[in-house]
């Protein structure tokens, strides 16, 4: 029997066709998406969660995505990040960061991200990471390139130094992902190597506390195998 896992990560799935199903606009679906991680964040930690990460936007999004709907997801950013009450962040000694490639976002989103990581770096009681304008395979040649510059010798190269290289270090014991699709789409492929997999039917903005509740319990039935 596992433990409550201490890292959750999830891909908000289903957004679009949560809002095709309401008749609007399928950018619209996203600002449901947006309303579902606040109310998740208020209640994961009592949970026992240490660490959360949600898969927010690819880097193939950012490539394929009408410019209309990137613009409303941005503009979804920027006040998301902006509406975060960041004395109770501080209180509550939460730590935000950001992994992807930010210089593909407008600058000024860029610029906000980066001060909103900066002013809570010294938090470590509880971390939430945004993967936005993420691609996993990205994430390791970016780790590649970072070695070859520093001229580190063969030898020296194992699992760990790529660890170091990478956007996040840290390995889900748990990802969760909505929307009824059954495929890992790129994320965390080197974090998740022993990650437990769960896939939901249930759109992201239909997600409930009970669900995640769910997945929980279903995790701490599962015997976890790290390759032996």
């Amino acid at each position: 029997m596992n433990s409550e896992p201490k890292h959750v990560a999830i891909i908000l799935d289903g957004n679009r066709r949560f809002a095709k199903k309401l008749m609007l606009e399928p950018w619209k679906g996203h600002e449901y998406g947006k309303e579902k991680v606040e109310e998740l964040l208020n209640y994961a930690k009592g949970l026992g969660i240490k660490e959360m990460t949600f898969y927010a936007l690819s880097s193939d999004n950012i490539k394929n995505r009408p410019r209309i709907e990137l613009g409303f997801i941005y503009k979804l950013f920027r006040e998301f990040f902006r509406d975060m009450d960041l004395d109770k962040i501080q209180r509550n000694k939460t730590r935000v960061k950001f992994i992807g490639q930010l210089d593909l976002l407008p600058e000024d989103l860029r610029k906000q991200l980066l001060q909103l990581e900066e002013d809570t770096k010294d938090n470590d009681e509880f971390i939430v990471n945004f993967a936005i304008a993420y691609g996993g395979r990205e994430e390791i040649v970016e780790a590649v390139k970072k070695i070859l510059k520093n001229k580190v010798k063969e030898e020296d190269i194992d699992h760990k130094l790529i660890e170091e290289n990478l956007y996040m270090d840290s390995q889900p014991d748990l990802i969760i992902r909505t929307g009824g699709e059954k495929r890992t789409s790129n994320f965390l492929p080197w974090q998740s190597s022993y990650s437990e997999w769960m896939f939901l039917d249930k759109m992201w903005p239909e997600f409930e506390k009970e669900d995640l509740i769910e997945c929980i319990e279903d995790f701490k039935k599962r015997k976890r195998n790290f390759g032996g």
